[in-house]
Formats: structure tokens, C-alpha cells, sequence
């Protein structure tokens, strides 16, 4: 039975409140995830957070929640122990992100950013802008988050293909859908390429050099993981006129370093991974409900399928 509960994350104190609230008779301890101590993990048995410490182990810790839709981070480089249950959060991150990434196409298309800083300069400066009607859209990623981006640029007139593991998605929702092998063959057509998949070994990498050099002046957004996509070449595809620009939520290494060329282009839009951010009352419901599931008896209804990443 879950008695001792270690609270790793810089809302720790919110977090605690609301878990004190609902469930009295849980004993509580938090701090920033990277201020714990052994003698925490030693003293509790079930872990929440983002991140793991950065300790040598999870000392006595036998349940590990996760408060963000993605677990790549108790996964990757090292797996967190098998024995260790991992379940994640249950809130629904889709809407959230799909304005985030739609906000990023306007201000593309609208030429946001160059108009500001004419402004700026007290310069009138006459554009033609673009639009989404009718642009062709690849959507890596066709769970809910991807569902609910892929609406929202439909809603635009945009021609939207999902792109998947499966090659499955809701038809009523995508005009065309793909499997994710067929990627470097669909990304010459594509004025747009949003990721929105989590980290797994399957898609570190998806978008490579290699792939990008196929593209013919697509736009990518990344609202997934920062892994999923080749950092490095990102600046040089801008360069060369495969990809039109970029706007990055997320990134291999957070924070960005500030040495990384990405601060600077003119063709990339970076912001600090809040396309999607946890909220303290999504964090907290997400546990809650696990742990009704344990205490019934069942399977708690968000654990993490180790072996397919999410």
C-alpha cells in the first residue's frame, strides 16, 4: 500500500496541498526534484515528478508517477528498474498544444516577426503574406495530441495527413493517413511538418539529415521531444532551402545552451518546452486516480508500456 509519497518539482508545495486535501492519511515530503536527498528516497515509497533525481538510485521507491504526458526521461539513457512501477499523467495535453503550434504556422504566415520588427524600426513595410488554406500538412503523431492539431489546421482549409506506427488515426479528423516508414517519401510534398510524438527508440532520429534534405521548403514544428529530430542539421537545412524555418518547443538538451546557433537564426522560433505544461490540479487527479485503482485492486489505468515508450 502507497503510505509515503516524495514530491520531486518546483510546484511541490501546490502539489502537496491538493494530494493533502483529497488523501489526509498520505504522508507527504517535496522539494525541487534536484534538491531531494537518498534519505527521501529512502524514506518513501512511491515517487512523483518530471524527472528523476540525480541520485545513484530510487532507494526504496516502488512506484514512480510521472505528472508529464511524455516518461522519456525515467526511460532514456537508463531505464528506470523494471521493478519499479511507472504510470504517467491523465491529463490531456491536445488542445493546449495544438494552438501552440498553430500560433507558430500564423505568425509564419503572417510574417509576425519581420512585421515587429519593422515596427520597431517605425518602417512601413508593404508584405505579402501566406496562408494555411490549402497547404499540405504532415502530422507525425496521430494520438490526441496530434488528433487535436491536425483539427485545428483543418478547420484552416489545410489538406492534413497523419503519420503513424500504425499508419491509423481518426478518419474523420485527417484527410489521408500514412505509416511512419513512408516519411521520407511524404515529406517533398509537405509544407508543413509538425511532431508531436513522444521519445521512443523507435523515433530518436525520425527526422535525420537525411530526411530533412528531401524536404522542398516544409516548415517543421516540434511540439514532441527534441531527440525526435536532428538538431544539428536543423540550421544548415534553413540554409540550404529544404525547410523554410522552424519553431522548436523542445530540445535535446533544456534549458537550449546558450552557444546553441538555433537562438539565433532568423528562421527559427524557440520557446522553453509550455506548449503543453502540467497543471497542479492535472498532476494531482492523474495520481489520484492510479492510486483508487490500486487500492480496488485493479491496474492503474495509466501505466507506462515500457517496451513501446509511452
Amino acid at each position: 500500500m502507497t503510505q509515503r509519497i516524495v514530491i520531486g518539482a518546483n510546484a511541490h508545495a501546490e502539489l502537496t496541498a491538493l494530494l493533502r486535501t483529497a488523501r489526509p492519511d498520505l504522508e507527504i515530503r517535496g522539494n525541487k526534484y534536484t534538491e531531494l536527498t537518498s534519505d527521501d528516497l529512502a524514506w518513501g515509497d512511491t515517487y512523483i515528478g518530471f524527472r528523476r533525481p540525480p541520485l545513484p538510485t530510487m532507494g526504496n521507491i516502488r512506484w514512480v508517477h510521472c505528472t508529464g504526458a511524455g516518461v522519456d526521461s525515467w526511460l532514456y539513457p537508463d531505464e528506470l528498474p523494471r521493478e519499479i512501477l511507472l504510470t504517467r499523467t491523465s491529463e490531456l495535453f491536445g488542445p493546449r498544444i495544438a494552438e501552440w503550434a498553430l500560433s507558430r504556422a500564423l505568425a509564419f504566415t503572417q510574417q509576425i516577426l519581420e512585421l515587429h520588427t519593422a515596427q520597431t524600426a517605425h518602417q512601413w513595410a508593404p508584405r505579402d503574406t501566406d496562408t494555411l488554406h490549402g497547404a499540405r500538412v504532415l502530422v507525425v503523431g496521430t494520438g490526441d495530441i496530434g488528433t487535436n492539431v491536425a483539427r485545428l489546421f483543418s478547420a484552416l482549409g489545410a489538406h492534413v495527413t497523419g503519420v503513424s506506427r500504425t499508419g491509423r488515426g481518426d478518419d474523420a479528423v485527417f484527410h489521408a493517413l500514412a505509416r511512419v516508414d513512408a516519411l521520407a517519401e511524404l515529406v517533398p510534398h509537405a509544407n508543413w511538418i509538425i511532431f508531436t510524438v513522444p521519445l521512443t527508440t523507435a523515433t530518436r532520429g525520425l527526422f535525420s539529415r537525411d530526411v530533412m534534405s528531401r524536404c522542398t521548403g516544409a516548415t517543421l514544428i516540434n511540439a514532441g521531444r527534441g531527440a525526435v529530430v536532428d538538431e544539428s542539421a536543423i540550421t544548415d537545412a534553413i540554409d540550404a532551402g529544404w525547410l523554410r524555418g522552424a519553431a522548436l518547443d523542445v530540445f535535446d538538451v533544456e534549458p537550449l545552451p546558450a552557444t546553441s546557433p538555433l537562438w539565433s537564426h532568423p528562421r527559427v522560433m524557440v520557446s522553453p518546452h509550455i506548449s503543453g505544461l502540467t497543471t497542479h490540479t492535472g498532476a494531482a487527479t492523474g495520481f489520484l486516480e492510479c492510486l483508487a485503482a490500486f487500492e480496488r485492486g485493479d491496474t492503474p489505468p495509466w501505466v507506462v508500456d515500457r517496451d513501446r515508450g509511452y
